[in-house]
């Protein structure tokens, strides 16, 4: 595994010194929406190497987030949950032009960093519980990005990861994806 990430990072790292073209644009803000609803901002460190930070709210929807509140506290709880996270999730991604003169594709990874919280939606002994995470998570990310003719950009990707919720004597894993568009505000 360890091997393998190697070899694609330096992949990578060769198709930025190979490959001779420039930034779209240097920095960009706006808003991602989709599984992921936040403020989003991107900048270009090279011509083709991008960093890009979402900042919002991620609404996760896993087998294994069910399985936190069923072995939590509230064991004779038999309702639905809808776990909801404030997240950070920084991305470094090589981005490199095709086709058209304003479509790029981008592939990546980055990390999600946020504060998970479980609702449920039914009620037990009169009561309605929360239960509260921090949350760590790697992903990878995918996708394509068009540069308009005005100070616009709109990308679509899709993220694939591994998520961690955890709190004291409590942790499970899980398997975490996004699919986002974003819509940015280009400033050169």
């Amino acid at each position: 595994m360890k091997k393998n990430f190697l070899i694609l990072l330096a992949f990578v790292f060769g198709l930025t010194l190979t490959v001779n073209a420039q930034a779209p644009y240097r920095h960009s803000i706006g808003a991602t929406l989709g599984t992921m609803e936040s403020f989003s901002y991107k900048t270009f460190l090279t011509d083709n190497l991008a960093l890009s930070v979402d900042a919002g709210f991620k609404w996760t929807t896993s087998p294994a987030t069910s399985d936190v509140w069923y072995n939590s506290e509230h064991e004779d709880y038999h309702g639905h949950i809808s776990p909801m996270t404030i997240e950070a999730n920084p991305n470094f991604m090589y981005e490199a032009h095709v086709g058209s003169k304003g479509l790029h594709w981008l592939v990546g990874g980055g990390l999600s960093l946020g504060y998970s919280w479980f609702f449920n939606r039914g009620y037990d002994y009169g009561l309605r519980y929360t239960t509260s995470y921090g949350k760590f998570g790697i992903n990878a990310i995918g996708g394509i990005e068009y540069k308009f003719s005005i100070p616009l950009t709109l990308q679509a990707d899709f993220r694939p990861g591994y998520g961690l919720l955890f709190r004291e004597h409590e942790a499970v894993s899980y398997f975490d994806w996004a699919v986002c568009v974003g819509l940015r505000y280009t400033l050169h």
